[in-house]
């Protein structure tokens, strides 16, 4: 279904910001909002952006110390 939205030229500059800074088209930042507006959870969609954020690097056996893991900011 396409939906048609009216929006100013501004916010529209906004938006393309923001949808730019998170890797994002328009139309997926939206679709995104609106399934977690309305509880819409894809086990697919979930698994994909996990692996899309998940770090690709090496710690070379680095791990957080037990005041690390349990500090607060």
């Amino acid at each position: 279904m396409k939906i048609t939205l009216t929006i100013d030229d501004e916010f529209l500059a906004l938006v393309r910001k923001k949808a730019e800074s998170v890797g994002k088209a328009i139309n997926q930042l939206i679709r995104d909002y609106l399934e977690s507006i309305t509880g819409g959870d894809n086990p697919e969609r979930s698994i994909e952006e996990l692996n899309r954020l998940s770090g690709r690097g090496h710690s070379r056996g680095w791990r957080f110390s037990r005041s690390e893991i349990h500090e607060r900011s």
